[in-house]
């Protein structure tokens, strides 16, 4: 199927000035051409401004229960959580995600089945983590590891030693997983680690990254810590989620290893701003707080060094309503242009699809339609409101362009 759509605005995702009065022709799941043609209309967005899909790389759409691993609820109402997760997602302009640990390739089947509308999801299955470390979910007070909802959601695998790592990484991958998430430090309001800390060892990680590139994939990392960073890239892991604590010099040998940071300042955002609904005590809140700052310069130095620099929400919970804000938060950062750009060519770039990303002749027929100029107001990804049209893969999946009158 053949559709035609007029861009008031074209925001091409390449980097390049916006260009005005653009016809793109999509030719079922691919973009045919862009150009000035003239003809016949299907999608008339002349108003409007013209993008890419957008891309989050770094989602969690299985932990929609902060504190609730997918086994305390039922299995009914944990797959309608995470199924309204992943329209919403959707609905927000997001066609593309990886998951950084929790759901495996049961959801990204429901999708691609067209069973559940929502993004294309790349999942990494279980987060690989060790005893007492980030990602270990169990109370101080009980032995049980919990098993989550194979086909659906399962947060992370505690794992000791190289084998149990090589073990937990092949069943990742038989369950769907498209990249491994292993945990290379501490986390921000962890109980029993700190953010400094180094998690998994040398021959650990090696494993894991062995596991990944047998498959030609490869790992990302939790890490905010700048010796876990350092382990983590000696080890060949490829993205590194969060670096809240990077330095100048190790982001200079991540670029030159053609690694990618993916900051995620919007989580950070919201638990400052919101830690009273998420229950932080005031040592994390602290904590938070030294994160939230790190964690933007790190993004400066990272761009400034000519590292991939992602765009990564890292949203928990039942809502996820606020994905758009990353974008929102870079543009701070780094400009508007900057910002669109991460959160669709580079990401495409570090999902390793160079089918997403950009409006170009070629590509995935993935794009959105949003009211007002992005680059004058960023904010408005802040507003899935604002989000009027959305187009996956050829189909149009939202489209709020006319308003109803409903007096």
């Amino acid at each position: 199927m053949t559709l035609v759509l007029r861009c008031g605005r074209l925001v091409d995702g390449t980097g390049a000035d916006p260009s005005n009065d653009v016809t793109v022709v999509l030719d079922g799941d691919r973009i045919a051409s862009v150009g000035n043609a003239s003809g016949t209309v299907d999608l008339d967005c002349g108003g409007l401004t013209v993008l890419p899909g957008l891309i989050d790389a770094h989602t969690h759409l299985g932990i929609v229960d902060v504190a609730d691993d997918g086994t305390k609820s039922s299995i009914a109402v944990t797959a309608a959580r995470i199924f309204a997760v992943a329209r919403r997602t959707l609905d927000a302009g997001f066609t593309t995600v990886r998951d950084a640990g929790g759901v495996d390739g049961g959801l990204a089947d429901a999708i691609e089945r067209g069973l559940v509308e929502g993004p294309r999801v790349l999942p990494s299955g279980p987060i690989i983590c060790q005893t007492g470390g980030h990602g270990d979910l169990r109370s101080p007070w009980t032995d049980q590891h919990h098993a989550g909802l194979p086909g659906l959601v399962r947060v992370s695998t505690p794992c000791d030693g190289a084998d149990a790592v090589r073990a937990a990484a092949r069943e990742a991958f038989r369950r769907g997983a498209t990249q491994l998430k292993v945990c290379v430090s501490g986390g921000v309001i962890s109980v029993s680690d700190r953010t400094d800390d180094v998690q998994l060892s040398a021959e650990e990680l090696r494993a894991a990254v062995a596991e990944a590139e047998s498959r030609g994939s490869y790992v990302m990392a939790h890490a905010h810590g700048l010796a876990g960073i350092r382990a983590a890239l000696a080890a060949g892991v490829r993205s590194f989620e969060h670096a809240s604590f990077l330095d100048g010099p190790t982001a200079k040998e991540i670029a030159a290893a053609g690694a990618a940071v993916v900051p995620t300042l919007s989580v950070a955002h919201l638990m400052v701003e919101q830690s009273a609904g998420w229950g932080v005590d005031t040592w994390s809140r602290d904590n938070l707080a030294r994160v939230q700052e790190g964690m933007a310069e790190a993004t400066r130095l990272a761009y400034d060094a000519g590292v991939l620099v992602g765009s990564g929400s890292d949203l928990l919970g039942p809502d996820q309503d606020r994905r758009g804000l990353e974008i929102v938060l870079k543009a701070r950062l780094l400009g508007a242009m900057a910002a669109i750009v991460s959160a669709t060519r580079v990401n495409a770039e570090i999902i390793g699809r160079p089918d997403l990303g950009t409006v170009e002749p070629g590509r995935r027929a993935d794009l959105v339609a949003v009211d007002g100029d992005p680059l004058a107001e960023p904010e408005l990804f802040d507003d899935p409101d604002r989000v009027l049209l959305v187009v996956k893969d050829g189909r149009v999946v939202k489209d709020g362009r006319v308003v109803k009158d409903r007096r």
